[in-house]
Protein backbone atom coordinates (compact mmCIF):
# COMPACT_ATOMS: atom_id res chain seq x y z
CA UNK A 1 0.00 0.00 0.00
CA UNK A 2 2.97 2.18 0.59
CA UNK A 3 4.37 1.42 -2.58
CA UNK A 4 0.66 2.21 -4.29
CA UNK A 5 0.54 5.47 -2.67
CA UNK A 6 4.30 6.48 -3.78
CA UNK A 7 3.60 5.56 -7.18
CA UNK A 8 0.03 7.59 -7.21
CA UNK A 9 2.27 10.60 -5.43
CA UNK A 10 4.68 10.39 -8.71
CA UNK A 11 1.92 9.92 -11.14
CA UNK A 12 0.30 12.89 -10.22
CA UNK A 13 3.58 15.07 -9.74
CA UNK A 14 4.05 14.90 -13.12
CA UNK A 15 0.60 15.88 -14.48
CA UNK A 16 0.08 19.06 -12.07
CA UNK A 17 2.74 21.78 -10.74
CA UNK A 18 0.71 21.75 -7.85
CA UNK A 19 -0.47 18.34 -6.08
CA UNK A 20 3.35 18.34 -4.35
CA UNK A 21 2.73 22.26 -3.07
CA UNK A 22 2.59 21.85 0.45
CA UNK A 23 -0.67 23.56 0.78
CA UNK A 24 -2.48 21.25 -1.69
CA UNK A 25 -0.84 17.78 0.33
CA UNK A 26 -1.79 19.82 3.76
CA UNK A 27 -5.44 19.71 2.14
CA UNK A 28 -4.88 16.11 1.07
CA UNK A 29 -4.67 15.34 4.40
CA UNK A 30 -6.97 16.73 6.04
CA UNK A 31 -9.70 15.89 3.36
CA UNK A 32 -9.10 12.20 4.24
CA UNK A 33 -9.15 12.27 7.97
CA UNK A 34 -13.06 11.89 7.82
CA UNK A 35 -12.97 8.66 5.66
CA UNK A 36 -10.34 7.70 7.39
CA UNK A 37 -11.65 7.52 10.95
CA UNK A 38 -14.80 5.70 9.54
CA UNK A 39 -12.57 3.29 7.89
CA UNK A 40 -10.82 2.91 11.48
CA UNK A 41 -13.89 1.81 12.85
CA UNK A 42 -15.00 -0.09 10.46
CA UNK A 43 -11.62 -2.13 10.03
CA UNK A 44 -13.04 -3.94 14.09
CA UNK A 45 -16.23 -4.94 12.21
CA UNK A 46 -14.63 -6.17 9.34
CA UNK A 47 -11.98 -8.58 11.29
CA UNK A 48 -14.64 -10.62 12.84
CA UNK A 49 -16.21 -11.12 9.43
CA UNK A 50 -19.05 -8.51 9.49
CA UNK A 51 -19.89 -5.78 7.85
CA UNK A 52 -21.79 -1.71 8.97
CA UNK A 53 -23.78 -0.51 5.68
CA UNK A 54 -25.00 1.91 8.15
CA UNK A 55 -21.89 4.34 9.21
CA UNK A 56 -22.20 6.73 6.60
CA UNK A 57 -25.70 7.20 7.79
CA UNK A 58 -24.48 7.09 11.28
CA UNK A 59 -22.31 9.91 10.81
CA UNK A 60 -24.94 12.14 9.32
CA UNK A 61 -27.21 11.02 12.30
CA UNK A 62 -24.87 11.97 14.94
CA UNK A 63 -23.95 15.12 12.99
CA UNK A 64 -26.86 16.72 12.75
CA UNK A 65 -28.03 15.66 16.57
CA UNK A 66 -25.05 17.43 17.40
CA UNK A 67 -25.97 20.69 15.74
CA UNK A 68 -29.16 20.32 16.95
CA UNK A 69 -28.28 20.38 20.50
CA UNK A 70 -25.68 23.46 20.11
CA UNK A 71 -28.23 25.55 18.14
CA UNK A 72 -31.54 24.71 19.95
CA UNK A 73 -30.55 23.23 22.84
CA UNK A 74 -27.79 25.63 23.56
CA UNK A 75 -25.76 23.11 25.41
CA UNK A 76 -21.99 23.29 25.47
CA UNK A 77 -19.93 22.23 22.68
CA UNK A 78 -18.03 19.04 24.75
CA UNK A 79 -21.36 17.77 25.85
CA UNK A 80 -23.10 17.98 22.39
CA UNK A 81 -19.93 15.68 20.77
CA UNK A 82 -20.04 13.57 23.21
CA UNK A 83 -23.86 12.88 23.35
CA UNK A 84 -23.31 12.61 19.29
CA UNK A 85 -20.68 10.30 19.72
CA UNK A 86 -22.68 8.21 22.92
CA UNK A 87 -25.61 8.15 19.53
CA UNK A 88 -22.63 6.08 17.30
CA UNK A 89 -21.97 3.76 19.74
CA UNK A 90 -25.54 2.77 20.62
CA UNK A 91 -26.59 2.53 16.86
CA UNK A 92 -24.01 0.25 17.09
CA UNK A 93 -24.34 -1.73 19.51
CA UNK A 94 -28.36 -2.32 18.86
CA UNK A 95 -27.80 -3.32 15.25
CA UNK A 96 -24.73 -6.06 16.13
CA UNK A 97 -27.29 -7.28 18.97
CA UNK A 98 -29.96 -7.24 16.38
CA UNK A 99 -27.36 -9.20 14.05
CA UNK A 100 -26.63 -11.81 16.74
CA UNK A 101 -29.71 -12.67 18.75
CA UNK A 102 -31.74 -12.60 15.51
CA UNK A 103 -29.01 -14.55 13.25
CA UNK A 104 -29.96 -12.11 10.46
CA UNK A 105 -26.70 -11.20 7.99
CA UNK A 106 -25.40 -8.04 9.21
CA UNK A 107 -25.39 -6.60 5.80
CA UNK A 108 -29.48 -6.50 5.53
CA UNK A 109 -29.75 -5.24 9.59
CA UNK A 110 -27.47 -2.28 8.87
CA UNK A 111 -28.49 -1.30 4.92
CA UNK A 112 -32.06 -1.28 7.05
CA UNK A 113 -30.74 0.94 9.90
CA UNK A 114 -28.93 3.01 7.60
CA UNK A 115 -32.26 3.89 5.57
CA UNK A 116 -34.05 4.12 9.13
CA UNK A 117 -31.32 6.60 10.24
CA UNK A 118 -31.71 8.94 7.00
CA UNK A 119 -35.45 9.14 7.31
CA UNK A 120 -34.52 10.14 11.41
CA UNK A 121 -31.69 12.72 9.86
CA UNK A 122 -34.56 14.56 7.92
CA UNK A 123 -36.86 14.84 11.20
CA UNK A 124 -33.70 16.06 13.20
CA UNK A 125 -33.49 18.83 10.55
CA UNK A 126 -35.16 22.21 10.72
CA UNK A 127 -37.48 23.54 8.03
CA UNK A 128 -34.87 24.76 5.98
CA UNK A 129 -32.78 21.14 6.18
CA UNK A 130 -29.64 22.64 7.58
CA UNK A 131 -28.10 23.94 10.60
CA UNK A 132 -25.51 26.74 10.34
CA UNK A 133 -22.72 26.14 12.69
CA UNK A 134 -20.24 29.13 11.78
CA UNK A 135 -19.52 31.06 14.83
CA UNK A 136 -20.83 28.34 17.21
CA UNK A 137 -17.02 27.32 18.13
CA UNK A 138 -17.88 23.70 16.32
CA UNK A 139 -15.47 25.04 14.03
CA UNK A 140 -12.60 25.08 16.01
CA UNK A 141 -12.46 21.40 15.90
CA UNK A 142 -11.20 21.54 12.38
CA UNK A 143 -9.54 25.28 12.05
CA UNK A 144 -7.70 24.97 14.92
CA UNK A 145 -3.53 24.17 14.32
CA UNK A 146 -0.71 24.02 16.54
CA UNK A 147 2.94 24.73 15.92
CA UNK A 148 5.59 25.39 17.67
CA UNK A 149 7.01 24.01 20.75
CA UNK A 150 3.52 22.72 21.42
CA UNK A 151 3.80 21.10 17.92
CA UNK A 152 6.73 19.43 18.53
CA UNK A 153 5.67 17.85 22.20
CA UNK A 154 2.66 16.10 20.44
CA UNK A 155 5.32 14.42 18.55
CA UNK A 156 7.60 13.98 20.74
CA UNK A 157 5.06 12.15 22.99
CA UNK A 158 3.49 10.40 20.01
CA UNK A 159 7.26 8.89 19.67
CA UNK A 160 7.68 7.88 22.96
CA UNK A 161 4.17 6.37 23.67
CA UNK A 162 4.65 3.98 20.63
CA UNK A 163 8.41 2.68 21.92
CA UNK A 164 6.38 2.04 25.22
CA UNK A 165 4.06 -0.15 23.03
CA UNK A 166 6.90 -1.78 21.04
CA UNK A 167 9.19 -2.72 25.01
CA UNK A 168 6.23 -3.80 26.10
CA UNK A 169 5.54 -6.19 23.08
CA UNK A 170 8.96 -7.73 22.98
CA UNK A 171 8.88 -8.17 26.40
CA UNK A 172 5.50 -9.91 26.37
CA UNK A 173 6.64 -12.26 23.28
CA UNK A 174 9.86 -13.10 25.84
CA UNK A 175 7.83 -13.80 28.34
CA UNK A 176 5.59 -16.22 26.20
CA UNK A 177 8.81 -18.32 24.67
CA UNK A 178 7.65 -16.39 21.37
CA UNK A 179 10.36 -15.36 18.95
CA UNK A 180 11.17 -11.81 19.73
CA UNK A 181 13.97 -9.37 18.32
CA UNK A 182 14.62 -6.13 19.50
CA UNK A 183 15.79 -4.58 16.67
CA UNK A 184 13.54 -5.74 14.39
CA UNK A 185 10.30 -5.78 16.75
CA UNK A 186 11.38 -2.37 18.37
CA UNK A 187 14.05 0.09 17.42
CA UNK A 188 13.21 -0.39 13.12
CA UNK A 189 9.35 0.18 14.00
CA UNK A 190 10.19 3.56 16.67
CA UNK A 191 12.67 4.72 14.07
CA UNK A 192 10.43 4.43 11.24
CA UNK A 193 7.28 6.16 12.47
CA UNK A 194 9.58 8.65 14.74
CA UNK A 195 10.97 9.58 11.18
CA UNK A 196 7.50 9.80 9.91
CA UNK A 197 6.32 12.04 12.14
CA UNK A 198 8.85 14.21 12.45
CA UNK A 199 9.26 14.90 8.93
CA UNK A 200 5.62 15.14 8.89
CA UNK A 201 5.94 17.82 11.36
CA UNK A 202 8.67 19.66 9.86
CA UNK A 203 6.71 20.12 5.75
CA UNK A 204 3.57 21.28 8.01
CA UNK A 205 5.60 24.11 9.73
CA UNK A 206 5.54 25.49 6.59
CA UNK A 207 1.83 26.03 6.48
CA UNK A 208 -0.10 26.99 9.56
CA UNK A 209 1.29 23.71 12.00
CA UNK A 210 -0.08 20.78 12.43
CA UNK A 211 -3.94 20.57 11.68
CA UNK A 212 -6.44 19.39 14.30
CA UNK A 213 -8.43 16.63 11.95
CA UNK A 214 -4.64 15.45 11.69
CA UNK A 215 -3.50 15.11 14.83
CA UNK A 216 -7.17 13.69 16.38
CA UNK A 217 -6.69 10.78 13.54
CA UNK A 218 -3.17 9.89 14.25
CA UNK A 219 -4.45 9.51 17.68
CA UNK A 220 -7.22 7.36 16.78
CA UNK A 221 -4.99 5.50 14.80
CA UNK A 222 -2.39 4.96 17.61
CA UNK A 223 -5.50 3.73 20.25
CA UNK A 224 -7.13 1.67 17.60
CA UNK A 225 -4.25 0.07 16.60
CA UNK A 226 -3.02 -0.69 20.42
CA UNK A 227 -6.30 -2.47 20.88
CA UNK A 228 -6.64 -4.15 17.61
CA UNK A 229 -2.94 -5.60 18.13
CA UNK A 230 -1.69 -5.36 21.23
CA UNK A 231 -4.74 -6.53 23.44
CA UNK A 232 -6.21 -10.20 24.18
CA UNK A 233 -10.19 -7.99 22.76
CA UNK A 234 -7.91 -7.35 19.40
CA UNK A 235 -6.77 -11.47 19.32
CA UNK A 236 -10.64 -12.32 19.57
CA UNK A 237 -11.09 -10.16 16.70
CA UNK A 238 -9.28 -11.83 14.82
CA UNK A 239 -10.19 -15.52 15.92
CA UNK A 240 -13.35 -14.66 15.38
CA UNK A 241 -12.95 -13.70 12.03
CA UNK A 242 -11.23 -16.31 11.50
CA UNK A 243 -13.42 -19.12 12.63
CA UNK A 244 -16.25 -18.08 14.77
CA UNK A 245 -17.58 -21.20 15.51
CA UNK A 246 -13.99 -22.41 16.90
CA UNK A 247 -13.42 -19.00 18.60
CA UNK A 248 -17.07 -20.29 20.21
CA UNK A 249 -16.31 -23.50 21.31
CA UNK A 250 -12.24 -21.93 22.71
CA UNK A 251 -14.76 -19.81 24.99
CA UNK A 252 -14.87 -16.86 23.70
CA UNK A 253 -17.83 -14.87 23.74
CA UNK A 254 -18.34 -14.07 20.49
CA UNK A 255 -21.91 -12.04 20.28
CA UNK A 256 -20.21 -9.68 22.98
CA UNK A 257 -16.72 -9.02 20.84
CA UNK A 258 -19.02 -8.44 17.63
CA UNK A 259 -21.54 -6.20 19.84
CA UNK A 260 -18.35 -3.88 20.72
CA UNK A 261 -16.79 -3.96 16.85
CA UNK A 262 -19.75 -2.40 15.84
CA UNK A 263 -20.17 -0.23 18.94
CA UNK A 264 -16.76 0.73 18.12
CA UNK A 265 -17.40 1.49 14.14
CA UNK A 266 -20.61 3.36 15.25
CA UNK A 267 -18.75 5.76 17.44
CA UNK A 268 -15.70 6.34 15.24
CA UNK A 269 -18.34 7.13 12.41
CA UNK A 270 -20.44 9.93 14.78
CA UNK A 271 -17.27 11.63 15.29
CA UNK A 272 -16.40 11.73 11.66
CA UNK A 273 -19.54 13.21 10.95
CA UNK A 274 -19.24 15.62 13.93
CA UNK A 275 -15.36 16.50 12.17
CA UNK A 276 -16.91 16.97 8.69
CA UNK A 277 -19.42 18.81 10.18
CA UNK A 278 -17.04 21.44 11.67
CA UNK A 279 -15.40 21.26 8.45
CA UNK A 280 -18.22 22.64 6.17
CA UNK A 281 -19.94 24.83 9.03
CA UNK A 282 -22.93 23.17 8.96
CA UNK A 283 -24.84 19.92 8.62
CA UNK A 284 -27.87 19.55 5.96
CA UNK A 285 -29.86 16.57 3.92
CA UNK A 286 -26.42 15.77 2.94
CA UNK A 287 -24.68 15.07 5.93
CA UNK A 288 -23.87 11.53 5.72
CA UNK A 289 -23.26 11.22 1.77
CA UNK A 290 -27.03 11.73 2.10
CA UNK A 291 -29.55 8.73 1.40
CA UNK A 292 -28.03 5.63 1.12
CA UNK A 293 -24.43 7.02 2.36
CA UNK A 294 -23.58 7.90 -0.94
CA UNK A 295 -19.64 8.29 -1.94
CA UNK A 296 -18.84 8.58 1.65
CA UNK A 297 -19.80 4.94 3.02
CA UNK A 298 -18.15 3.38 -0.60
CA UNK A 299 -15.11 5.16 -0.10
CA UNK A 300 -15.41 4.25 3.61
CA UNK A 301 -15.77 0.84 3.16
CA UNK A 302 -12.66 0.94 0.01
CA UNK A 303 -10.14 2.54 2.44
CA UNK A 304 -10.36 -0.37 4.65
CA UNK A 305 -10.70 -2.63 2.10
CA UNK A 306 -7.71 -1.01 -0.40
CA UNK A 307 -5.57 -1.07 3.29
CA UNK A 308 -5.42 -4.61 3.15
CA UNK A 309 -8.13 -5.49 5.27
CA UNK A 310 -10.27 -8.83 4.44
CA UNK A 311 -13.93 -8.81 3.92
CA UNK A 312 -13.83 -12.14 5.09
CA UNK A 313 -12.67 -11.66 8.19
CA UNK A 314 -9.60 -12.62 9.94
CA UNK A 315 -6.76 -10.64 8.24
CA UNK A 316 -5.45 -6.70 8.23
CA UNK A 317 -4.39 -4.08 9.84
CA UNK A 318 -5.38 -0.92 11.19
CA UNK A 319 -2.93 1.03 9.92
CA UNK A 320 -4.59 -0.37 6.63
CA UNK A 321 -7.52 2.29 6.73
CA UNK A 322 -4.96 4.95 6.68
CA UNK A 323 -3.21 4.16 3.63
CA UNK A 324 -6.71 3.42 1.99
CA UNK A 325 -8.07 6.58 3.10
CA UNK A 326 -4.76 8.58 1.87
CA UNK A 327 -5.08 5.82 -1.40
CA UNK A 328 -8.49 7.58 -2.19
CA UNK A 329 -8.09 10.94 -1.07
CA UNK A 330 -5.06 11.13 -3.20
CA UNK A 331 -6.83 9.96 -6.20
CA UNK A 332 -9.57 12.13 -5.53
CA UNK A 333 -7.16 15.05 -5.40
CA UNK A 334 -5.41 14.09 -8.29
CA UNK A 335 -7.94 13.83 -10.78
CA UNK A 336 -9.53 16.92 -9.22
CA UNK A 337 -6.47 18.76 -10.49
CA UNK A 338 -6.20 17.57 -13.35
CA UNK A 339 -9.72 18.71 -14.52
CA UNK A 340 -11.06 15.40 -14.45
CA UNK A 341 -15.16 15.22 -14.15
CA UNK A 342 -16.23 13.76 -10.76
CA UNK A 343 -18.06 10.70 -12.17
CA UNK A 344 -14.36 9.64 -13.41
CA UNK A 345 -13.49 10.04 -9.73
CA UNK A 346 -16.51 7.43 -8.46
CA UNK A 347 -15.38 5.28 -11.26
CA UNK A 348 -11.64 4.96 -10.53
CA UNK A 349 -12.24 4.49 -6.56
CA UNK A 350 -15.07 1.62 -7.37
CA UNK A 351 -12.48 0.10 -9.69
CA UNK A 352 -10.19 0.29 -6.87
CA UNK A 353 -12.19 -1.23 -4.70
CA UNK A 354 -13.27 -4.16 -6.96
CA UNK A 355 -9.56 -4.82 -7.36
CA UNK A 356 -8.59 -5.19 -3.84
CA UNK A 357 -11.24 -7.09 -2.73
CA UNK A 358 -10.39 -9.53 -6.03
CA UNK A 359 -7.02 -9.94 -4.52
CA UNK A 360 -8.30 -10.60 -1.04
CA UNK A 361 -10.00 -13.18 -2.64
CA UNK A 362 -7.28 -14.57 -4.57
CA UNK A 363 -5.48 -14.81 -0.79
CA UNK A 364 -8.38 -16.49 0.42
CA UNK A 365 -8.17 -19.25 -2.52
CA UNK A 366 -4.28 -20.01 -2.30
CA UNK A 367 -4.18 -19.81 2.01
CA UNK A 368 -7.20 -22.43 1.95
CA UNK A 369 -5.37 -25.26 0.94
CA UNK A 370 -2.41 -24.29 3.98
CA UNK A 371 -5.17 -23.57 6.27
Amino acid sequence: MALGLVALFLFFATQSDVFLTSRNLNNLMIQSTVTGIIALGLVFVLLTGEIDLSVAATSGVAAVFMAKMVVDAGLPIPLAILLGVGIGLLIGALSARWVTLIGVPSFVVTLGVGLVLNGVQLLLLPNTGRYNLLNTGVEKLAATYVSGPGAWALVLIAIALFALIRVTTFRSRQNAGLPASLGGGVFVPVAVVGAVLIALLMFLENQRGLPMPVILFIGLLGVTSYIAHETRFGTYLYAIGDNAEAARRAGIKVDRIKITAFAIAGGMAAFGGILSASRILGVSVSSGGGVGGGALLLESIAAAVIGGVSLFGGRGMVIGALFGALIIGTVSNGLNLMGVANEARLIVTGLLLVLAVSIDRGIEKLAGPAG
